[in-house]
């Protein structure tokens, strides 16, 4: 699977989580302590984030473990 089939698929399925919890944007990037525009450019799979300073925090604050995030179609 190539970079940016991954990485729109991550951002899919961050966003389906972020929806089923009824979040915002705004909510999700105030919890993970990031900004609002990095989460709708990672949503859209438009920039590979660092797994520590990025992924880390939003998934702490989504309660959601890695492996539920990486699941591919």
């Amino acid at each position: 699977m190539r970079n940016e089939k991954i990485l729109k698929a991550i951002g899919n399925n961050l966003r389906a989580e972020r929806n089923r919890l009824g979040w915002s944007q705004d909510e999700l990037a105030e919890k993970a302590c990031l900004e609002r525009q990095h989460i709708s450019k990672i949503e859209r799979g438009l920039i590979d984030m660092r797994v520590s300073a990025t992924l880390v925090p939003i998934l702490k604050a989504l309660n959601l473990e890695f492996e539920k995030l990486y699941k591919f179609d």
